[in-house]
């Protein structure tokens, strides 16, 4: 059985990977919240609604970066 630790570059991809994962979930993140704020901006009776909304999917963005992040760290050490 061959580890990725054995093929040359596979560290590289690894972190190049879970950079690009950190760095797509702070651009997503900034969008949500560039959407919410312009929402409540249009409609401020709303702000509990849309503030939860936005709170939920930046934590479902979050988690879903800290997976990319971890598959990027394992590539590098196994």
């Amino acid at each position: 059985m061959v580890l990725l630790s054995e093929i040359p570059n596979a560290n590289a991809g690894g972190a190049i990977g879970a950079g690009l994962a950190a760095m797509g979930a702070g651009i997503g993140v900034g969008q949500i919240g560039k959407g919410a704020v312009e929402a409540i901006a249009r409609q401020p009776e709303a702000l509990n609604d849309i503030r939860s909304n936005m709170i939920l999917t930046a934590a479902l963005v979050e988690g879903a970066a800290l997976f990319a992040i971890i598959v990027g760290f394992l590539a590098m050490v196994l």
